[in-house]
């Protein structure tokens, strides 16, 4: 009997796989945090504004804005050989929500990226995300030029609970991603704990 070559591919343990979700309105960063903490180049449906979307998506605040994810972003960091997360960066525009239902499915958990500027545009991932009882933080991505409020105003703005983290960030920055997706995991711990 011919023995058998060693292959270390065959042989190396599948990684576990674990599903987050960045949300949030439209123009909120979602893109942006996806882009800064993947540790491979993500994959991402951002498309061209057409003059089809004035009138249907709101640029009030984000009137700059030249395009939009029409589908998702993925991004990927191992954690270890044998921990893999995975990010999937939702669509903002009330169009796309009909996909969130499909993205959600099999989550750890959610990032819900809020942008001061138009706070109520992340309402609607507060209120998806809390029917369903998947934990998430908010992440308050300050942008240049905006007001500063305190995670204690902004938890009061969106009636969160005393429970569900409000972190400051700048979604540029791969530390500070790095940070919001730290709180996320720990908050996920304390609902296994309780």
């Amino acid at each position: 009997m011919a023995s058998r070559d060693f292959d270390p591919v065959a042989e190396a343990p599948v990684p576990s796989a674990l599903k987050i979700l960045i949300a949030g309105g439209f123009g909120a960063g979602k893109t942006t945090l996806v882009g800064s903490v993947s540790e491979i180049a993500p994959l991402s449906t951002e498309e061209v504004m057409t003059e089809a979307s004035y009138g249907v998506d709101d640029l009030s605040g984000v009137e700059s804005k030249t395009t939009t994810t029409v589908a998702l972003d993925f991004g990927r960091i191992t954690i270890n050989e044998s921990l893999v997360l995975y990010l999937f960066g939702t669509p903002g525009q009330e169009r796309f929500w009909f996909m969130w239902e499909e993205l959600s499915e099999g989550a750890l958990g959610a990032v819900v990226i809020a942008d001061t500027r138009r706070l109520e545009t992340c309402f609607a991932s507060v209120d998806f995300f809390e029917r369903r009882d998947v934990p998430f933080v908010v992440a308050v991505n300050c942008f240049e030029g905006a007001h500063r409020y305190a995670p204690d105003e902004v938890r009061e703005a969106l009636s969160l609970s005393p429970e569900t983290p409000v972190v400051l960030c700048d979604a540029r920055d791969r530390a500070s991603a790095k940070e919001v997706l730290l709180s996320l995991v720990n908050r996920v711990a304390e609902r296994v704990a309780a």
